[in-house]
């Protein structure tokens, strides 16, 4: 296949996955943005990790919340947990890599915290002792997964949102990872602070 044709088989496979999406998953990701508007309306913060693309992610969404999405207001309360690397090199030196996040989850979690826990597989060991962490703090979970939700799907509880990603590529998962956080984002602007989003 010359290069063009599997530029535009990209663009086709991303676009008809985000339309799949589209349909499958705008119910949860409403009821993801009212539980983390909920939480930060009751002063409460947002904790967010994954791993590789999705460590990105997760600082992606801490960044558009700290300092602004698409309209000018007050930053709200949102820490990643994958940018600390004395943090992080630490404990998975003295304890294991599967615990970098859920030691973080156990220090700073209080009840009524949010973990936004992202993961393509579900699979991913310290994201899923991530999600255990934040239950014992009595944070809720909002879980961004794909193809068969993995570990975390099945550990979620009464109060959690999961968004699974209708599909098996992490490419395309991640793609519409993206789409979802920006959703998130201006969900919880609209939520909060209502009125038109001005474009940045």
């Amino acid at each position: 296949m010359r290069a063009q044709e599997r530029i535009r088989a990209h663009f086709a496979e991303s676009i008809e996955v985000k339309q799949r999406s589209m349909l499958a998953l705008a119910e949860p990701v409403a009821a993801a943005v009212a539980v983390l508007s909920d939480c930060l309306r009751h002063d409460g913060k947002i904790l967010s990790c994954g791993n590789g693309g999705s460590a990105g992610d997760a600082q992606h969404f801490s960044a558009e919340l700290l300092n602004r999405f698409e309209m000018e207001r007050p930053g709200l309360a949102a820490v990643a947990l994958t940018t600390d690397s004395s943090t992080l090199t630490s404990i998975a030196n003295d304890y294991s890599y599967e615990q970098v996040f859920a030691k973080q989850v156990s220090a700073l979690a209080q009840p009524g915290d949010c973990l936004l826990a992202i993961s393509t597989s579900g699979h991913s060991a310290n994201v899923v002792a991530a999600v255990k962490a934040a239950h014992e703090a009595q944070a809720h979970v909002v879980a961004l997964t794909g193809r068969d939700g993995g570990a975390i799907a099945h550990l979620l509880e009464d109060g959690d949102v999961e968004i699974r990603v209708p599909d098996e590529r992490t490419a395309r998962i991640q793609e519409v990872h993206l789409v979802v956080i920006h959703c998130l984002c201006d969900g919880i602007d609209q939520a909060l602070f209502g009125g038109r989003a001005a474009a940045t």
